[in-house]
């Protein structure tokens, strides 16, 4: 009777640096998808579904704790090859920042030491770090749910609590 109470809307992070194109690139996909008919190549398809959030500076330690458990579950890499890039300023060896604290504060200081963009679809447990083509799989994903090719995740729809 009341379902429609209980549907969650997708919850979309972009963490973005404005002077990174592949920030820009991705923000621009992002804004599209959820304005605009997607794929764009189809006219008569609705927007995606989400909302979208963006964020001009690195995620707290917290986030980036949540974002390491979605990109890395077994927590085959370490910290600082996930979220820091290749830029000269960047610490490496035994200097590299290991704890999420760290990586958060050396990126808040000088954004040119993280990969960016970091989109996070929080309501799926889905992250892309540095890449476009992990935003591009993201915005899939969600069209193929939306047209039914593939089923919705219905974990995201039911109540949480001790009568579940």
């Amino acid at each position: 009777m009341f379902s429609a109470f209980r549907r969650a809307v997708r919850e979309v992070t972009i963490f973005h640096h404005p002077s990174s194109p592949p920030s820009q690139k991705a923000l621009e996909m992002l804004k599209s998808a959820v304005s605009g008919p997607y794929p764009p190549t189809k006219a008569t398809t609705p927007p995606l579904d989400f909302r979208l959030e963006v964020v001009e500076a690195p995620p707290t330690p917290d986030q980036l704790t949540t974002i390491m458990s979605y990109v890395s579950p077994e927590r085959t890499a370490s910290t600082a090859s996930i979220f820091l890039s290749s830029h000269p300023s960047t610490p490496s060896g035994s200097e590299a920042p290991q704890t999420t604290s760290a990586i958060h504060d050396i990126g808040a200081k000088n954004p040119n030491v993280m990969k960016w963009p970091i989109v996070v679809d929080w309501t799926a447990g889905k992250a892309s770090i540095g890449d476009i083509e992990g935003v591009k799989s993201m915005l899939e994903t969600l069209r193929k749910q939306r047209d039914g090719e593939i089923p919705k995740d219905e974990k995201i729809d039911q109540p949480k609590g001790w009568f579940s």
